[in-house]
């Protein structure tokens, strides 16, 4: 089977969807199917081969076709470069020889489902228009990342509920496997000794907290009553540091009881996980993090068997349930101390659910993703 990938993305890129896309296409080609994954030619600052940047095999073919570069203009710019990315991708799928054309963008396959009808379009947002309406009465499958979507797609009466599955986020298990805390510490120059809170993930998405903010004021409680805490915050951007240091500052919390790390390539993640002694999800209860997400960061905390804890909300309750992680309810620092201090107070009953969530992990590998994806495929040909 021949899988024609499409992703309008700078590749590589820093941005999560970059290591979902990736780690597909490795895992479509791992279970025997010949992949090419189509991008745009667009300027990089990131100058690395892609499957050295995101450690992924070299089994399938990486194809660059044209496309203009005008995203940073702004809004309009963004859509010239859609537009003409979507055009030179038709004039190119038009000639190839594909048994599924694959995508989570959906202009480009709108093109298409004009004179193809094995597309296969992958959502990770509630997004309806004339364009989605359109392209979901001729595509081969839905896949969607939550029951959450696969229910706002349904109900929108658009799609065969036979043609949609869920399959939410994954992760890479080779990559990311239970590693011993002192050997993490070791590799990353973090004090042995100091009962460590990670969370990975950026301050704000788009403007919007993602609840670092009620983290913070959670942990200046812990530190209070807990000694040798240390908070630990990875993935923060360079333009985040300044307000999240004075909201620290504001917190009375010692330079010494916080690290915070900016962007870190993928392969590097794992250590920082590993470092832990508990990992927090701390989502607010927005609608889209409630019921559409699926976050990659939740399956590799469940892979590196840590503790955790996360708020309350359905969309991570399809994963997760009490025996498997802490929930407490969304913007509530308070609970969220008391749960951090209960992981530290009774490490037998943290090790249980870290344990019962890491047994979870197996099912969501990419490799298995892709299996399960690719039945889709065989059944609807």
């Amino acid at each position: 089977m021949k899988i024609l990938y499409i992703a309008n993305i700078r590749l590589p890129t820093e941005k999560a969807h970059g290591i979902q896309i990736m780690k597909m296409c490795e895992a479509f080609a791992q279970n025997g199917a010949q992949v090419e994954l189509v991008v745009p030619w667009r300027f990089n600052k990131i100058k690395e081969d892609p499957f050295e940047y995101y450690k992924v095999k070299h089994v399938f073919e990486i194809t660059r076709i044209p496309s203009l570069d005008t995203v940073k203009l702004g809004h309009l710019g963004f859509w010239i470069q859609v537009v003409s990315f979507s055009i030179s991708m038709f004039l190119y799928v038009l000639f190839q020889k594909t048994d599924v054309v694959y995508s989570r963008d959906e202009l480009p396959l709108w093109f298409l489902s004009f004179i193809k009808k094995n597309l296969v379009w992958e959502a990770h947002t509630p997004r309806y228009n004339f364009i989605i309406a359109s392209l979901l009465k001729r595509i081969l499958g839905l896949v969607v990342i939550s029951g959450g979507l696969k229910n706002f797609y349904e109900e929108k009466g658009a799609v065969v509920p036979s043609r949609v599955i869920v399959e939410r986020d994954g992760v890479d298990l080779d990559q990311f496997s239970p590693m011993d805390v002192r050997e993490a510490r070791s590799s990353l120059n973090l004090p042995q000794e100091r009962k460590i809170i990670g969370y990975v993930g950026k301050y704000k998405t788009m403007g919007k907290g993602k609840g670092v903010d009620e983290l913070i004021e959670a942990f200046a409680a812990v530190s209070a009553r807990v000694p040798g805490v240390m908070l630990l915050l990875v993935g923060i951007n360079n333009d985040e540091r300044k307000e999240l240091i004075e909201k620290l500052h504001l917190a009375t919390i010692d330079k010494k009881s916080y690290n915070l790390v900016g962007h870190v390539p993928q392969p590097q993640v794992p250590l920082y996980l590993s470092a832990s002694d508990v990992l927090v999800m701390n989502y607010p209860d927005a609608e889209h993090y409630a019921l559409y997400m699926s976050p990659m960061k939740l399956f590799e905390y469940m892979a590196v068997k840590r503790p955790i804890i996360s708020t309350d909300l359905p969309s991570v309750r399809e994963v997760l349930d009490d025996q498997s992680a802490y929930f407490v309810p969304p913007s509530d620092a308070q609970a969220l101390s008391r749960a951090i201090e209960l992981v530290f107070r009774d490490v037998s009953a943290a090790h249980v659910r870290a344990t019962s969530a890491f047994q979870k992990a197996g099912y969501y590998s990419w490799k298995h993703r892709a299996q399960r994806i690719l039945s889709l495929f065989r059944q609807s040909l």
